[in-house]
């Protein structure tokens, strides 16, 4: 299930207790964060959970949403959906969308079971870092640190109001 001509990019971001959701959204309000997730996934076809769609409440504009869900009776009433009962046939849709609409990148968006099953297939994650530890509800394992390197950061810890963070780019070791 390999295709060399697309990469797929887990975007996600995790507080120092591993954190990445509560309730069904993010613990943390940091506008740079969401201005990151626009830019690095806007046309391009985005895999994520029955939960985290809802979560999010409609398509994102300008992405095709892919949901994986086990629920067979669960669907969306628009193009820009696309419900698979599997994380093998949400990569195989993603990759054929990304390559329909000339994209090179596919989105692994979340939640936390997408990240995990999707961590076999994804080729490099771009994380925020949250400098602090919150209350969650859904954790994102740690990255094994015999298949990932760091490749950058750029940090951000002088804000005004919340905690800083960093954006943090990890390649998968081949």
């Amino acid at each position: 299930m390999d295709n060399p001509k697309i990469d797929r990019v887990a975007v996600v971001a995790v507080s120092q207790n591993r954190a990445i959701g509560s309730k069904g959204w993010m613990p943390w309000d940091i506008p740079e964060d969401l201005k990151r997730f626009k830019l690095l996934t806007r046309g391009k076809p985005m895999i994520m959970g029955r939960v985290t769609f809802e979560s999010i409440g409609k398509p994102l504009p300008g992405r095709t949403s892919i949901v994986v869900t086990r629920d067979k009776n669960w669907s969306f009433d628009d193009e820009r959906v696309i419900v698979c009962y599997d994380i093998e046939s949400a990569i195989q849709t993603a990759d054929e969308t990304a390559l329909r609409d000339g994209a090179n990148e596919v989105i692994i968006a979340g939640g936390a079971q997408i990240y995990q099953l999707a961590l076999p297939f994804t080729t490099r994650y771009e994380i925020t870092e949250i400098h602090g530890e919150f209350d969650g509800d859904a954790f994102l394992p740690p990255l094994p640190a015999d298949q990932w390197q760091e490749i950058n950061r750029e940090d951000h810890e002088n804000r005004e109001k919340g905690p800083g963070f960093s954006f943090v780019t990890w390649g998968k070791i081949t």
